[in-house]
């Protein structure tokens, strides 16, 4: 009577492990792919052209953490379309650990809100940390008569768009700024793009405009011909004393100058914590303290849920900043 139902549950308890098997194979093949990880060489996405300061500190960072790694961190240069093609070839890669990459912060936070792109800022990338951040500004001729930026909005009051501005291109996350500051302050500059911050700085210097928005050139403030008026950074530097700062003038959007590493999204968790442990210690190096200073650009450690949680805040404030100062 009783060996039917036993013959059943037999039976059953078959079809479950046949359906179970492939699953298990799957997690045990995970499982020893994490715990090989790496095996082979990383590549790592950089949205810039070689030689640029962003992408020499990405090499940078990347050739400290093949020490703890184990293998060699291949870059790889992916530049255009606004950096968006470096984020989409991160987006799309497979999501095993071995592409990881810059992720821009005008891909992340402007791109996304003027047009289509082929990925989603918040379900495509998993954060694996931020190791510097940019130090961008408004930089007038050492000549000019501006003291401090103040001084700039005195000014543009009382002669609207007299003052000349440039910037990497209309609806740049530069551009944006600033003219939001502008609207804040109830002035008007007069806005002249360009294909990015070489040139503006050129432009600069060539007397076309009066004030450069962009990376402030440390050179070119150690030689004298040029100096910051307003920093677009969330803490005063010391290597610029005095210098004012988006809250020193009543401006509360944080400027997202972001230097990161990310991946595709569903990462395994013991992935992402081995590149997120490697490249931390790789930020403790004296190589990469050093070039880091030297490329002018501050070191901020955020861990990979710091800078997620950061990714998403500012994704909200971007997305109305974008469609209230966009251009068409």
């Amino acid at each position: 009577m009783r060996s039917r139902p036993l013959k059943s549950i037999a039976t059953a308890a078959l079809f479950v492990a046949v359906a179970l098997a492939p699953l298990c194979a799957r997690m045990a093949f995970a499982q020893e792919d994490v715990a090989k990880f790496p095996g082979r060489p990383i590549s790592f996405i950089s949205p810039f052209p070689a030689g640029t300061s962003s992408d020499l500190a990405s090499r940078l960072i990347a050739k400290e953490a093949e020490k703890f790694l184990g293998k060699p961190v291949i870059m790889v240069n992916k530049p255009g379309g606004s950096t968006t093609i470096g984020a989409a070839a991160v987006a799309a890669a497979k999501p095993d650990g071995y592409t990881i990459g810059y992720i821009a912060p005008s891909s992340l936070f402007v791109a996304p809100f003027l047009g289509p792109v082929p990925y989603h800022p918040l379900k495509d990338f998993q954060q694996i940390l931020q190791f510097g951040e940019t130090i961008f500004g408004a930089s007038v001729r050492t000549d000019t008569p501006f003291k401090d930026f103040k001084e700039v909005i005195a000014y543009a009051r009382q002669s609207p768009q007299k003052i000349t501005y440039g910037s990497n291109g209309t609806n740049s996350i530069l551009n944006l700024t600033f003219e939001k500051i502008a609207k804040n302050n109830g002035v008007q500059f007069f806005h002249i793009p360009y294909k990015g911050g070489v040139e503006t700085t050129a432009a600069l210097l060539g007397r076309q405009i009066e004030i450069s928005t962009g990376d402030v050139s440390a050179s070119l403030v150690r030689s004298g011909q040029l100096k910051p008026i307003l920093l677009f950074t969330e803490k005063h530097l010391s290597e610029y004393p005095g210098v004012l700062i988006l809250k020193d003038i009543g401006y509360d959007i944080p400027f997202p100058g972001i230097i990161s590493i990310m991946a595709p999204k569903n990462l395994p968790d013991g992935i992402a914590k081995s590149l997120e442990d490697a490249f931390t210690r790789a930020m403790k190096e004296p190589v990469f303290i050093d070039g880091m200073k030297k490329l002018n650009f501050p070191i901020l450690h955020r861990s990979g849920k710091e800078l997620s949680d950061y990714v998403i805040r500012n994704y909200e404030i971007y997305e109305k900043l974008v469609r209230e100062m966009a251009r068409p």
